[in-house]
C-alpha cells in the first residue's frame, strides 16, 4: 500500500474512532439548531480556507436538503464566506479580522445560531465573529481540533476532534456536521 495512503488512513481511523464520544454534543447541537428554525431564526456559518468551503457545504445542506430524496422545506442557513465583494472591501478597509464580526453584527439576531469552524481554535476573525454572536444573543456551536485554542471557552457546544492534522480534523468535522444536519431534519420533519 502507498505509504501516504497508509499513514492517512491510520490517522483518520484514530480520529474517527473518537467521534462516537460526541453523542451528547450532536444531540445538543441538533436541538439548538432545530429550535432556532422552529422559531423562525437562521443558521450562520463561518471559517477560513477549507473550513470556509465546509461552511458553504453545510449551509447548502440546510437550504437544499442533506439527501435529495428527503423532501422538505428549505431552512435558512447562510455561509458568511461567500460574498467576495464584502470580504475584500471589509478586509481592505477594516482588516480581515473583522469580516465575520461585521456580518454577524448586521445579520445575526437573538435566537439565531452560529457554527464557527477553526481547526486551530485561534482564527482571529472566527473568534471576533463568536464574540459578536455572543453580544447579539446567538447560540454558538464550535468545531475545532485537539488544541481547541481560544474557542474552548467561547462556545455553547464545542466539537474538539482528537487530531492535530488539519486534513483529518476537517474530514471529521464534515462527518459530524452531516450527522447534526441529519438529526435536525429528523427533529423538524420526522421520517420522510
Amino acid at each position: 500500500m502507498n505509504q501516504i495512503l497508509k499513514k492517512n488512513l491510520k490517522e483518520l481511523s484514530e480520529a474517527v474512532n473518537q467521534l462516537e464520544n460526541f453523542d451528547k454534543e450532536i444531540e445538543q447541537a441538533a436541538s439548538i439548531i432545530a429550535e432556532g428554525f422552529k422559531n423562525n431564526n437562521k443558521l450562520l456559518l463561518c471559517g477560513n480556507g477549507g473550513s470556509a468551503a465546509e461552511a458553504q457545504h453545510i449551509a447548502a445542506e440546510y437550504v437544499s436538503s442533506l439527501r435529495h430524496e428527503f423532501k422538505r422545506k428549505s431552512l435558512p442557513a447562510i455561509a458568511l464566506t461567500t460574498d467576495t465583494s464584502f470580504i475584500t472591501a471589509t478586509g481592505n478597509d477594516y482588516g480581515f479580522d473583522t469580516i465575520f464580526q461585521r456580518q454577524i453584527e448586521s445579520l445575526g439576531n437573538k435566537g439565531d445560531t452560529l457554527i464557527a469552524i477553526s481547526t486551530s481554535g485561534n482564527s482571529l476573525n472566527v473568534i471576533k465573529g463568536i464574540e459578536a454572536a455572543k453580544a447579539n444573543g446567538l447560540r454558538i456551536i464550535g468545531f475545532t481540533g485537539r488544541s481547541e485554542g481560544k474557542m474552548k471557552n467561547l462556545c455553547d457546544i464545542i466539537f474538539k476532534v482528537s487530531a492535530d492534522d488539519t486534513c483529518r480534523i476537517q474530514e471529521c468535522h464534515l462527518f459530524l456536521e452531516h450527522t447534526v444536519c441529519e438529526l435536525v431534519e429528523l427533529k423538524l420533519f420526522g421520517e420522510n
